[in-house]
């Protein structure tokens, strides 16, 4: 494990808004970190850093001599130019013959996916244009890579695919993300920036899960460590009002240490003062047990169908995650559904007086001009909220905006804030049924778990798109998998939808008169037979695992900690893919012995 780079003291700040301070670490090979915090906390700008696209007010990033980094923005646009030409022109200042150039580009453009090289970047998909973008980095060897919001736009399909092709194709990365599932899979180190933290920064090697534990002991420390300056303070203060004259030395030296255990103590409050976006969605209470019925509902476009005889009802409490690839009708059944469209086929039936509140938030276009105050208050100082007048300066504090800020552009907002303005015109209409589509986008992992909780707590029906799994895990009590259009499918949970993917389809051997011949292209190579021994192994030391995990969840203290109790049951779902994945590959392998 050899240095690949440092940071020392690095601060940024855009005006009066200071981002990060003094921030200090180290990066080595090997190292395949997800970068993390608050929205607004400068993360994307440190990666721009590190990439050399930005520059630091202060402090310094001294790199291995020679280390060549790729940076992989968060939006990535392309002209009118075939996938192969944009791959050639990255190698535009590469010391390569042009036959070992096309070689080259070739070989790559196939391990991303890509089948037909004259296809025009300009008209690719998000997650074809993010998979060309990855390609067009890591095509130069980086000894690097960096990747800013890595899975934003992409759908189940290309997020798994990128999933996969990080775990098996870059050694050395650093990722901003909050996708936590995303995180846990790929990631061997955490990095999370936030003022929570005495220096700004809290570094954890190991899974994501492995930085949540850590995360909440150093918090809990933190807090104890408060409580006991806190009764110092007092001890210190009683004295100081006794009127102590500070005439001897050893007086002066009190004074001195009750003044630095004042400011230690403030310091400490502030830093364990959490704030969380207060998110609580409006529900009309209605009784209506169907609030929205369909039935048979078909949808073609342009002469491609989406999906056919599709039907459902949404009842109160109802939580559906729609699931699959970019293109297969997820959106168009919202659309369908908020009528801004109609079926091809079919009816929707709804209760009478339905509300209904959609959100889109690539329709969610704000004017970068406007100050934050008439973002979050267009019609004046005001805005009513469960029949309630809030000022300005309340409703901004709830997104976690500070009132200072209320007149800054919104072009000075990072995607994350901007999110947050989103969801808070989101809150002031009551609804009976809640369309998502895509809301968690750039959404901090604090700001997820708000948004989670007051889906919970939501009386009405809820239809959800999303990439982020672990929202549509908790949330979800029922799944649509939209993609066949021969036959919709329909899952309970996520956990089920996924198991599905997994099952291996054994289609019937042809019949050959060469016995002999099929036998030896059954017979296991060498790495697989070492495999098939080593599966066994793994299995037992996983179901192992598995039953000190279940062992946790019948103790009181896990049963009663709401936040461990989630961490368990996830590192469990976690182990139990895995031993279903590896009894999958056992089984292939078992039948070639």
């Amino acid at each position: 494990m050899s240095l690949l780079l440092n940071t020392n003291n690095l601060s940024k700040s855009f005006g009066s808004k200071e981002l990060f301070k003094n921030l200090t670490f180290s990066v080595y090979t090997h190292d395949r970190i997800g970068l993390i915090g608050p929205n607004g906390s400068g993360k994307s700008t440190l990666l721009k850093i590190l990439a050399s696209v930005e520059t630091a007010d202060e402090g310094e990033v001294v790199k291995k001599r020679s280390l060549k980094t790729a940076y992989v923005p968060q939006n990535v646009s392309y002209e009118n130019k075939s996938v192969k030409d944009v791959l050639l022109h990255s190698l535009k200042d590469e010391h390569l013959l042009e036959y070992d150039k096309n070689l080259l580009v070739d070989e790559w453009l196939n391990k991303v996916g890509f089948t037909d090289f004259t296809l025009d970047a300009s008209k690719l998909s998000g997650g074809w244009q993010k998979r060309l973008s990855i390609a067009e980095s890591i095509i130069l060897s980086p000894d690097l890579l960096l990747l800013d919001e890595p899975t934003n736009h992409l759908d189940l399909e290309a997020l798994l695919w990128l999933e996969k092709f990080l775990q098996r194709k870059v050694t050395n990365f650093i990722l901003v993300s909050h996708d936590r599932y995303f995180l846990q899979n790929v990631c061997n180190k955490i990095i999370e920036i936030s003022n929570a933290y005495p220096n700004g920064i809290f570094m954890s090697d190991g899974s994501y899960l492995d930085f949540l534990k850590k995360k909440e002991a150093f918090l809990q420390g933190q807090i104890t460590q408060e409580k006991s300056l806190s009764s110092k303070a007092r001890r210190e203060s009683e004295w100081l009002k006794q009127g102590v004259k500070a005439r001897t030395t050893k007086s002066k030296s009190r004074i001195d240490e009750a003044q630095e255990i004042f400011e230690r103590l403030s310091d400490l409050k502030k830093r364990n003062a959490h704030k969380k976006t207060k998110i609580d969605f409006i529900s009309t209470e209605r009784g209506t047990k169907k609030l929205i019925t369909l039935k048979s509902i078909s949808k073609s476009i342009n002469g491609k169908e989406l999906f056919k005889n599709l039907s459902f009802v949404l009842s109160p409490k109802t939580r559906i995650g729609l699931i699959g690839p970019n293109g297969c009708g997820k959106t168009t059944l919202l659309k369908l559904i908020a009528e801004e469209i109609l079926p091809s086929g079919g009816t929707i039936k709804k209760a009478d007086d339905l509300k209904i509140v959609y959100f889109d938030q690539h329709r969610m276009k704000l004017d970068d001009n406007l100050t934050l105050k008439e973002a979050l208050c267009p019609n004046g100082e005001y805005v009513t909220f469960q029949n309630k007048k809030i000022h300005v300066n309340s409703w901004c504090q709830r997104f976690l905006f500070p009132t200072d800020i209320l007149n800054s552009k919104i072009k000075k907002l990072s995607g994350g804030e901007r999110a947050r303005i989103s969801i808070a015109h989101l809150l002031l209409e009551p609804a009976d049924v809640l369309l998502l589509d895509e809301p968690t986008n750039d959404l901090d992992i604090q700001t997820l778990d708000a948004l989670e909780e007051s889906l919970l707590e939501f009386n009405g029906a809820i239809m959800l798109i999303t990439h982020d799994r672990f929202l549509i895990d908790r949330i979800c009590n029922f799944i649509i998998s939209l993609g066949n259009t021969e036959a919709v499918s329909f899952f309970s949970d996520y956990t089920q939808f996924e198991a599905s993917k997994k099952n291996v389809i054994n289609l019937p051997k042809e019949k050959t008169k060469h016995k002999k011949e099929e036998k030896s292209i059954q017979k296991l190579t060498y790495s697989e037979k070492k495999e098939y021994e080593e599966i066994e192994k793994n299995i037992f030391k996983l179901e192992t695992e598995i039953t000190k995990l279940n062992t946790l969840l019948n103790q009181n203290d896990v049963m009663a900690n709401k936040e461990r109790l989630e961490e368990v049951c996830k590192k469990l779902a976690i182990l139990e893919n895995e031993i279903e994945r590896l009894y999958l590959r056992w089984d292939e392998l078992g039948k070639k012995t």
